[in-house]
């Protein structure tokens, strides 16, 4: 059951910064994040400011043939970034191990999680961004 979903819309992507550091209060006590959106819609470039305002220290980039990159904060914290756009079915994701991911508590950001639908966790954030025709990006947050 969700609550109350949060709309937020930004249209600069110097916005972005403020935007992620909204979500990160809002999903603070939520480790696994479902970025869904069309391809384009800005879903890796949300999710690099996130981790900027999670202070990672690599450089982030989609993982989109690897599947999941891991990135580690100052603080040696764990981040992981997924991409599911190119699997052929969720063994793919459970052969990677994603379950276990989950159950790390550490932050799980999901591009393409509708490809995994039946491997989501039962508490999570999903994150629906849309660009509209205007250049705006509207984005509906859900926690679950």
């Amino acid at each position: 059951m969700s609550l109350t979903p949060v709309v937020l819309r930004f249209k600069e992507l110097a916005d972005l910064d403020t935007v992620a550091s909204e979500l990160l209060k809002i999903g603070k006590n939520t480790p696994i994040w479902l970025f869904r959106g069309h391809m384009g819609a800005g879903k890796t470039t949300l999710i690099r400011s996130l981790c900027k305002n999670l202070d990672v220290t690599s450089v982030v980039h989609s993982p989109t043939f690897a599947l999941v990159n891991e990135y580690i904060t100052t603080n040696k914290k764990v981040v992981y970034h997924f991409d599911f756009y190119r699997i052929k079915d969720e063994t793919e994701a459970l052969d990677i191990g994603i379950e276990e991911y989950f159950d790390s508590g550490d932050f799980c950001f999901v591009e393409w999680p509708e490809k995994i639908e039946s491997l989501w966790p039962l508490h999570y954030l999903l994150l629906e961004l849309n660009l509209e025709e205007s250049e705006e990006r509207v984005l509906k947050v859900e926690v679950y």
